[in-house]
């Protein structure tokens, strides 16, 4: 059996729908390719996400052995993080409440048989 490498980016500062959006244009790819998408993506959860699968893939390298072209984006998700409420004062002494989103992604990388 292929072994999983693991790696997990906790309470980034992007809502988890529009990670997801991100998340998704990697899923199932090979490790070099889906780093180079991600190096030309335009959005703000891209940077830190480039930075969690080099991160997974040099653990794969160092600990196990593994080449970096024989790694494959096995499964990557994004889920909820506990939200932080936040407030803004408006007009005539109302209350606006702000809700700021947060996610925890994670990667789990194989190596291809």
């Amino acid at each position: 059996m292929a072994q999983e490498i693991s790696a997990r980016l906790t309470n980034l500062d992007t809502s988890a729908q529009k990670a997801r959006l991100v998340v998704d244009l990697v899923r199932g790819k090979r490790v070099v390719e889906a780093l180079g998408i991600l190096s030309l993506t335009p959005n703000k959860t891209a940077a830190p996400l480039r930075k969690l699968i080099y991160s997974a893939m040099s653990n794969a390298e160092e600990n196990f052995g593994v080449s970096r072209d024989d790694l494959v984006v096995y499964k990557i998700y994004a889920d909820e993080a506990p939200t932080r409420k936040w407030r803004l004062f408006g007009a005539r002494g109302r209350f606006k409440p702000q809700l700021r989103r947060n996610s925890h992604i994670t990667v789990i990388l194989r190596e291809v048989e």
